[in-house]
């Protein structure tokens, strides 16, 4: 199976700037995942083109196998060039970890990469290279489970600068502090998180520059699975439960729908009890299988879901208010959570039976709710940059 990674990010805007110019992409090839951080030239608009463009073409030569050398003339020669200063780029880390547990890292103007293991930091051995006048930093080196890998724009180096401190929030102390969080979180969002808050606390909630943090921590693989409404012929009842349940002793599995969970408890003959606590008065209580993480009500709490991780996707709005949310104990929050902090790939097993209470018999089953919030969550949970595959039945 080899290295497993989660990786999450958070960018704090410039004060007042509706747009970032920090600018991050996560993408997978067959063999490794990459994580890539732009930082384009100034604030607002501009640097959110230059950042935008500078990480989708990376990103895009990357994966079509161009070499480094390629990948940086291009942008030189791609990027347009302020008039006043003569530059024309934006800065950028490239952090690739292969399944193998082989890393890359490429950093050019960013700060470097903090890099913890066994709660230590530790310092990646680098060669420079220049290409186009411009000095890389080039670094391979091995991963294994529990490191964390943090890349950072300048904003975090300079939070704070001639306000609570005169020379800004060295990269030390973003270390020193990044090194004390990895202890006390579990999970990529929650680390990058911490390290945002702190900036932007700093910045006296004010930030003088765009403040990206993007961490990837190797962890053990995480499979969940989902299943949701009953299949269409009934005689497929027992397939569909086998398929779900199949998986390993890491695999987490949870049913989201009344039917659904009425299949499963018969199929596996056990007991389904449900919970008499209603934490959340527009929201079904959850209910208990032996042998299942999680049982819930189907369509209206996995909409909740939905716009939980709809909410994470947009970055901006993962505040302190956002984990508070995360960590309440209703259904909703509860499999949002799972699938956001303990979740490295998601199977869905999806039924195509029409439940008449949600829709007119009519509609074909393309056009149907469920089928609507499955498609939105596959997406959403893809652009967290987790694989996601979809059973139909």
């Amino acid at each position: 199976m080899g290295v497993t990674v989660d990786v999450a990010y958070k960018s704090l805007n410039k004060f007042s700037e509706v747009l970032c110019g920090d600018k991050v992409e996560l993408l997978h090839t067959d063999d490794s995942n990459i994580m890539i951080l732009a930082d384009g030239m100034g604030s607002g608009v501009k640097a959110n083109i230059l950042a935008t463009m500078t990480s989708k073409i990376l990103g895009t030569m990357f994966l079509n196998g161009a070499t480094l050398e390629e990948c940086v003339e291009t942008i030189v020669e791609t990027l347009p060039v302020c008039q006043v200063r003569q530059i024309a780029y934006s800065t950028f880390s490239i952090l690739q970890v292969f399944h193998n547990g082989d890393a890359y890292l490429v950093e050019f103007d960013n700060p470097g990469c903090i890099f913890i293991r066994d709660g230590s930091l530790v310092p990646i051995p680098h060669s420079m290279r220049v290409i186009r006048d411009k000095k890389i930093n080039e670094y391979r080196f091995r991963v294994k489970k529990g490191d964390a890998l943090i890349l950072l724009s300048d904003g975090t180096i300079h939070a704070g600068v001639g306000q609570l401190l005169n020379f800004g929030w060295l990269w030390e102390d973003v270390a020193a502090y990044a090194v004390k969080q990895y202890r006390m979180t579990i999970s990529a969002v929650r680390l990058a998180n911490a390290l945002c808050r702190a900036c932007d606390e700093l910045y006296q909630y004010r930030p003088g520059d765009d403040t990206t943090v993007a961490v990837m921590r190797i962890i053990d693989s995480k499979p969940v699975h989902l299943m949701t409404g009953p299949p269409k012929d009934p005689e497929d009842d027992v397939c569909m439960v086998t398929d779900f349940l199949s998986g390993d002793d890491t695999t987490k599995r949870i049913v989201c729908g009344g039917t659904s969970a009425n299949i499963v408890s018969r199929t596996m003959d056990k007991k389904l009890t449900v919970s008499l606590e209603y934490n959340d008065p527009d929201l079904p209580p959850v209910a208990y299988i032996d042998g299942i993480e999680l049982v819930t009500e189907g369509v209206l709490t996995l909409n909740r879901v939905l716009k939980l991780l709809k909410r994470y996707v947009k970055n901006e709005s993962v505040t302190e208010e956002f984990f508070l949310e995360l960590d309440k104990p209703n259904g909703a929050s509860m499999v949002a959570k799972m699938i956001i902090e303990d979740c490295t790939e998601l199977k869905l097993y999806v039924g195509k039976a029409i439940n008449s209470a949600y829709q007119n018999p009519g509609l074909p089953f393309d056009l149907g709710i469920r089928q609507n919030l499955v498609e939105q969550l596959k997406h959403a949970v893809e652009e967290m940059g987790k694989t996601v595959t979809v059973a139909y039945y």
